[in-house]
């Protein structure tokens, strides 16, 4: 879905904007840069709502700064700021949390029979009013990789891209329940162009073009953390970086995508992050218990393997099912157990959710946000000499939003627990770092599909790499009399679906 083309906008015209909210500064080089330079500039500028920034830099900057007894300024008159949903700190709702209702890995917590929930699903997938939304929006930097980390070649023996995995997940649930699954991909100002010609160049990994829309999530600049002025990455580029996927909510509206979710159909969205390779597309029980428990917002949880785990924290507070972030806990309420020695605070979040439409379409209008959750981080900037400063401490201020401060606002939301070692595979770091480093993701995939393949009756020898794609298999029953008799892997294995449908399988590339 490409973004509109606009006039570009003159120097008087931004300064109009800028003077209001104070920020004109960031026009100091402009007479220097090159028209395109100029361009550039003028459309960064375009797109921020600077009411927002306006707003932001008086609610969470300046009062830090400010004298005691010193307010901040009001906001600008300029346009609208949307109403933030109230937002309490962190530690004070750590206080009160305790382990969410879920539905558990033995069943307990359920209110149906769990056949019933399958036939649900299925119904769920089937139905034509379920689409699939991807957050892209990532770099591969902390991986060492200069590209968006969907393109990251992590399959073990095949070396298919993040992209591609997914991609053929889609398109395999479509097949299965005879349906088209359209996909949204958000991504970012640093991976959009990027992410669109890989795709296109791979031929969308065999869904039509039609059934895949990718759109840009926003971005917010960062800002000094004494002054509140935006920080300047070059002459002519503010400091910006994504608004979170929390910003989902504004992209869905602005971009016309929520308009085009409505106009295929669609009631309700399955939401993954492109860093999973696990995710559990178009598998039946989490939808079928979202749809038999009527929820509006339900989310997949694995059981947390130590207090200090690097996942957020799905928690019950006041009768509310929220996240707390884990650098946001206190060790101490990480700690706390029961008498049998479990973690009260047991279950993490893998950012595996299910939406219905009407809930985000709700969200996302002008009058309401989302809260915004603030970083400082060390960010180089250009001063007012011209020279770039790379700083020694942190300097600047960031602002993101996060999706997941949407479910105590659900009328009704829903905990599931999946299995870690079927649906959870996160990779965030470089490799050779001691977690969600490449090898481990997949040193994940490897265990699962070596179990499926076990379960076919195929024998794997000890330290061999299988994997197995999508497109062959979905899981592990679809494997079932499709596979050679008596078969021993001896030498790393990739299973492939051949044109006409048949199983096929190579060693790695």
């Amino acid at each position: 879905m490409a973004l509109k083309q606009k006039a570009p906008l003159m120097k008087h015209e931004l300064l109009a904007l800028l003077a209001p909210i104070e920020q004109q500064h960031v026009l100091a080089f402009w007479d220097r840069l090159s028209p395109d330079q100029q361009q550039s500039l003028a459309e960064q500028i375009r797109e921020l709502d600077l009411d927002l920034v306006h707003s932001l830099v008086h609610t969470h900057v300046l009062p830090r700064n400010a004298p005691q007894g010193g307010s901040p300024a009001p906001l600008s008159t300029s346009g609208g700021v949307a109403r933030t949903l109230p937002a309490e700190p962190p530690a004070s709702l750590a206080e009160r949390a305790v382990g969410p209702p879920a539905i558990r890995l033995n069943g307990a917590g359920a209110s149906y029979p769990v056949d019933e929930a399958r036939r649900t699903g299925i119904q769920a997938w089937s139905s034509g009013q379920l689409g699939v939304l991807l957050v892209a929006g990532g770099q591969g930097t902390r991986l060492g990789f200069d590209h968006p980390k969907g393109m990251y070649p992590i399959g073990p023996v095949s070396g298919c891209s993040l992209f591609q995995i997914l991609c053929e997940k889609v398109l395999a649930a479509q097949r299965r329940y005879d349906v088209t699954l359209p996909l949204y991909i958000m991504t970012s100002r640093a991976t959009h162009d990027e992410t669109c010609a890989f795709l296109a160049q791979h031929g969308y990994f065999g869904l039509a073009p039609s059934q895949v829309t990718l759109f840009r999530q926003g971005s917010l600049p960062a800002v000094d953390a004494q002054t509140g002025r935006l920080l300047l990455e070059s002459p002519s580029s503010l400091a910006l970086a994504p608004d979170g996927h929390g910003g989902l909510l504004r992209a869905l509206r602005s971009q016309g995508v929520l308009q085009d979710m409505q106009n295929r159909g669609l009631t309700r969205l399955f939401y993954m992050q492109v860093d999973n390779p696990l995710a559990t597309v178009g598998e039946p029980l989490f939808a079928g218990w979202h749809l038999l428990e009527q929820s509006e917002l339900s989310t997949q949880v694995v059981a947390k393997q130590a207090p200090d785990e690097r996942v957020g924290n799905v928690v019950e507070v006041d009768g509310r099912v929220q996240i707390i972030e884990y650098s946001d806990l206190p060790a101490e309420a990480a700690a706390r157990r029961h008498p049998d020695g479990s973690l009260v605070l047991w279950a993490g979040n893998i950012a595996v959710h299910l939406f219905e439409l009407p809930l985000l379409a709700q969200f996302s209008t002008a009058d309401c946000t989302l809260p915004f959750h603030v970083a400082r981080k060390k960010v180089p900037y250009i001063d007012e000499s011209g020279y770039r400063v790379q700083p020694e401490r942190e300097n600047a201020c960031k602002f993101e939003q996060f999706i997941f401060d949407l479910l105590p606002h659900a009328r009704r939301a829903l905990v599931v627990e999946v299995d870690a070692e079927q649906a959870f595979a996160p990779l965030k770091n470089a490799p050779g770092a001691p977690r969600d480093a490449p090898e481990h993701v997949q040193a994940r995939m490897i265990r699962l599909h070596r179990r499926w393949l076990e379960a076919a009756a195929v024998r794997v020898a000890p330290g061999v790499k299988v994997e197995i794609s999508p497109l062959a298999a979905l899981a592990p029953d679809d494997l079932a009399g499709r596979l050679p008799q008596n078969w021993q892997i001896e030498a790393d294995t990739y299973i492939y679906a051949a044109a006409d449908g048949s199983l096929a399988w190579r060693g790695a590339k």
